[in-house]
């Protein structure tokens, strides 16, 4: 990952293949064009004063996600300018939105791919634009090439194949304690959440429930986090009737992680479940032409979670965290559970299987009523649940239901902090009915229209009364099958990741009540 210092040298003298400003649309008659953002005052000043007037004449306007490159001036011991648009300017006196600096970061990380060493002069005023930069530049430099050959040319390399190496921060004070902090915590988050796109983005050959389940128990061992992984034997002998049924129809069987992170000094449990079909066929129900390709995805839910306990350790968050992680892969075959099947739960309760493409429902349930034995003082789930989902918001919001309004609007609060964009969504009582079944407790199908609400009520079956929950489907933002924009690359995204953390230190800090 690229590596990330913080510099208080002038801009003029610093070695580097780049140098990276902040230029913003103006506003206004007088400021139409673009106008250059604070922290390239050195920049601006070897241009005399005319360096928007330079990047006006190149094309640029100041957009968000707009790069422009220009010779360095002279005197500059760095040979390339890279402008990088912030959006709108702020009003007068107003500081740059922390968003608009991790986007802004973003994008040049991406931009310099190949280089060695790139100096930011963004406008930093204090420790939070630094973290949001370095969050940018950490995830805007992702590349995921562990299947690509290893034998890369010269030519490649010179092509700009490898990430960005290394990122020097100006205006940041290495021993400024907050600033430090702000960079620490940056690496540990980033790190992380690449981790979880890492396993996004593994092929499901590679990804099984069993190779996550280790791959998890190595990080969390690594970081003193207490491991348990119930197999199918155990599985069985719990009786975890939907991870059971949904990963019958598979020669790689399925598995529960449970994740426990603990703080001596914690007076507060969040627990964590996360939905982890390493591959979603369809099941008996099989997906239609053109839906598959992607649904390695499909357990990106599990991956946010993973990532969100192991930053909470590596952070020292002061609060008791226990992620879960569902592992299965819906397959079909002659094992696979069937349409009109009938599944008994953890919970005991009797679902009957209308659709076996409705099954990330059925692990979660598991999850979550093994989660509410312990009582914590609140679950929050992620999973790529429904596509109704993506039709109601799109594929960069993802939505939040619960049975508490104010922690659901704490958790969309806590998604726009961090700049990811969410939305709040009801569960209507008058859709449980269509969950009705003349055989089973409840069905795991029910209206069409309003899918991913029904899912969320389906969900809320299995959580333990008196227990405050919330539910984040992150169907559309999980996994992006365009072109990359802002720090968000092709392919898995680690949606969700920065929200839960969030949501852990706003818990540690006795802001959620």
């Amino acid at each position: 990952m690229t590596a990330l210092t913080l510099s208080t040298a002038a801009a003029a003298g610093l070695r580097a293949d780049a140098i990276v400003i902040g230029v913003a649309k103006g506003s206004g008659s007088k400021a139409a064009g673009p106008v250059v953002a604070p922290g390239a005052e050195a920049v601006d000043k070897a241009y005399d004063g005319k360096l928007a007037g330079v990047l006006e004449t190149l094309g640029a306007t100041g957009a968000e996600g707009e790069v422009t490159k220009l010779p360095a001036p002279a005197g500059f011991k760095t040979p390339l300018v890279v402008a990088v648009g912030l959006g709108a300017a702020p009003e007068k006196d107003a500081d740059y939105d922390g968003e608009a600096l991790r986007k802004a970061a973003g994008v040049a990380a991406r931009a310099l791919a190949g280089s060695k060493k790139a100096a930011f002069a963004l406008p930093l005023n204090d420790a939070a634009d630094i973290g949001a930069v370095a969050e940018g530049v950490l995830l805007g430099a992702y590349a995921f090439d562990a299947y690509k050959d290893n034998g890369k040319s010269d030519r490649d390399k010179k092509n700009g194949k490898a990430p960005l190496a290394e990122a020097a921060l100006l205006g940041g004070k290495s021993r400024d304690k907050e600033h430090k902090a702000a960079i620490e915590r940056a690496t540990a988050v980033v790190e992380e959440l690449n981790r979880a796109r890492d396993l996004i983005n593994t092929p499901p050959n590679d990804l099984t429930p069993e190779s996550f389940a280790a791959v998890a128990s190595t990080a969390a061992k690594e970081h003193g986090i207490k491991v348990q992984v119930l197999d199918e034997k155990a599985l069985t002998k719990g009786g975890y009737g939907g991870i059971l049924g949904v990963g019958s129809g598979s020669a790689a069987g399925p598995r529960l992680v449970k994740l426990t992170y603990t703080h001596a000094k914690a007076d507060k449990h969040l627990a964590l479940v996360g939905k982890g079909i390493t591959y979603d066929s369809g099941g008996i129900s099989l997906k239609p032409a053109g839906h598959n390709e992607t649904m390695k995805c499909d357990m990106s839910g599990a991956a946010a979670v993973f990532a969100a306990v192991v930053a909470a350790a590596r952070l020292g968050l002061r609060v008791n965290i226990t992620g879960w992680l569902a592992l299965a892969e819906n397959m079909p075959s002659g094992t696979a559970v069937r349409p009109g099947d009938v599944l008994r739960m953890f919970s005991g309760k009797t679902v009957e299987v209308l659709n076996t493409d409705a099954e990330g429902r059925l692990v979660l349930a598991d999850a979550l009523w093994a989660a509410s034995q312990e009582k914590p003082d609140a679950i929050v789930d992620v999973a790529t649940l429904t596509g109704a989902m993506v039709l109601a918001l799109g594929n960069r919001t993802f939505g939040v239901m619960g049975n508490d309004d104010a922690f659901r609007s704490a958790i969309v609060e806590a998604a726009e902090e961090v700049g990811e964009a969410s939305w709040p969504m009801p569960l209507p009582e008058h859709l449980r009915k269509g969950m009705d079944s003349p055989t089973a407790d409840i069905a795991n199908m029910g209206e069409r229209m309003g899918g991913g609400l029904v899912a969320g009520l389906f969900l809320r079956e299995f959580v333990g009364e008196g227990i405050t929950w919330a539910h984040i489907d992150i169907a559309g933002p999980a996994f992006n099958e365009g072109g990359p924009f802002g720090y968000t690359p092709k392919g898995g995204t680690g949606s969700a990741v920065r929200t839960l953390v969030r949501l852990a230190e706003l818990t540690a800090a006795g802001d959620l009540g």
